[in-house]
C-alpha cells in the first residue's frame, strides 16, 4: 500500500504542476473504499482542486474537471471547487461519499472540513434516495436477470439498496463502507446475512465471481426493497437548506486560504 500511496501522491503533484492548480482534497472512492476490492481493482482516486483567482474572473465557461487516462491501476479524476460546491447544493451523493471516504490520500487547507461541516444543511434524503435507487435498478436490470448472473454484480445492487435503507432509517448520508451497511440493516441471524457475508468473503479472497446461478434469497430481497423504497421516496420531503451565500463565502475563503 505504501508504494501505491506514494505513486498516487506523485501523480497528484504532477497534476498540480501541469494544470497549475492546487489540490485541496483527494481520496479513494471505488470498491477499495467500499470494502470489497478485487485483487486487480483500480485505485479510484478523486480530488477537489482550485485554480488561480484570475481563472474564475472570466465571462467564458471553462472546463471544470481534470481527467487522466487509466494507467497502472490508477483511475484519477477531479472536480473544480466551484463545480463541487454547485453539486454540493444539490446534495450530490458521489461528492458526499468522497468527503467521508475511509481512505483519504491528501487533505490540505480547511476546505474539506468546511464542506463537511455544512453537509447536514445540504443533505436531501429524497435526492439521495432516488440516486441510489436509480443505481440499484439499473445494475439489477443489466446484470442480475436470468438463471445465470454475473455474481460479483450483486455488490453493485446491494450497496445502493442498503444505502436507501440507511437513509430511510437514519435520515442521514449513508456510510461508504459496505460492512457497516450490512451490520446496521441486515438481521444477523438470517439466511440473507449469511449469503451476503459468504459472497463478501469470496470477493475479498479474490475469487473470480463470474457467471453463476442466481442467489434467489438476495434477488427476492432486492426486488422487494426496490418497490419499498420507491414508495418511501415519493413521500419524502426534499430537504437540503444550505444557503447560497454560505457556499459563496466558503468558496471565497478557500481561494484566499489557498493562494495567500
Amino acid at each position: 500500500m505504501t508504494n501505491i500511496h506514494e505513486n498516487i501522491l506523485l501523480e497528484l503533484g504532477k497534476i498540480e504542476r501541469e494544470e497549475q492548480v492546487r489540490i485541496v482534497y483527494a481520496c479513494e472512492s471505488g470498491s477499495r473504499a467500499w470494502g470489497f476490492p478485487s485483487k486487480d481493482s483500480d485505485y479510484d482516486v478523486r480530488f477537489i482542486y482550485v485554480r488561480p483567482v484570475e481563472w474564475y474572473l472570466s465571462i467564458f465557461d471553462k472546463r471544470d474537471v481534470i481527467e487522466r487516462p487509466i494507467s497502472d491501476l490508477l483511475d484519477i479524476n477531479g472536480w473544480d471547487l466551484r463545480k463541487a460546491l454547485n453539486l454540493f447544493r444539490k446534495s450530490n451523493p458521489p461528492l458526499l461519499e468522497w468527503l467521508q471516504s475511509p481512505i483519504p490520500y491528501f487533505t490540505k487547507y480547511s476546505v474539506a472540513k468546511q464542506i463537511r461541516s455544512a453537509s447536514p444543511l445540504s443533505f436531501s434524503p429524497k435526492s439521495c434516495m432516488y440516486h441510489y435507487l436509480h443505481m440499484a435498478k439499473g445494475n439489477y436490470r443489466e446484470y442480475l436477470q436470468g438463471e445465470q448472473v454475473k455474481i460479483k454484480k450483486y455488490f453493485y445492487v446491494l450497496r445502493p439498496i442498503l444505502a436507501c435503507g440507511w437513509i430511510a432509517k437514519y435520515n442521514s448520508m449513508p456510510p461508504i463502507e459496505f460492512d457497516r451497511l450490512v451490520e446496521a440493516l441486515i438481521p444477523e441471524q438470517s439466511e440473507l446475512r449469511a449469503t451476503v457475508e459468504q459472497l463478501l468473503r469470496r470477493k475479498k479472497a479474490g475469487d473470480e465471481l463470474d457467471y453463476e446461478p442466481r442467489l434467489q434469497v438476495i434477488n427476492t430481497y432486492l426486488e422487494e426493497r426496490m418497490v419499498h423504497f420507491e414508495q418511501i421516496a415519493l413521500a419524502m420531503g426534499q430537504g437540503g437548506t444550505a444557503q447560497d451565500n454560505q457556499l459563496d463565502d466558503l468558496f471565497r475563503s478557500a481561494l484566499q486560504e489557498v493562494w495567500d
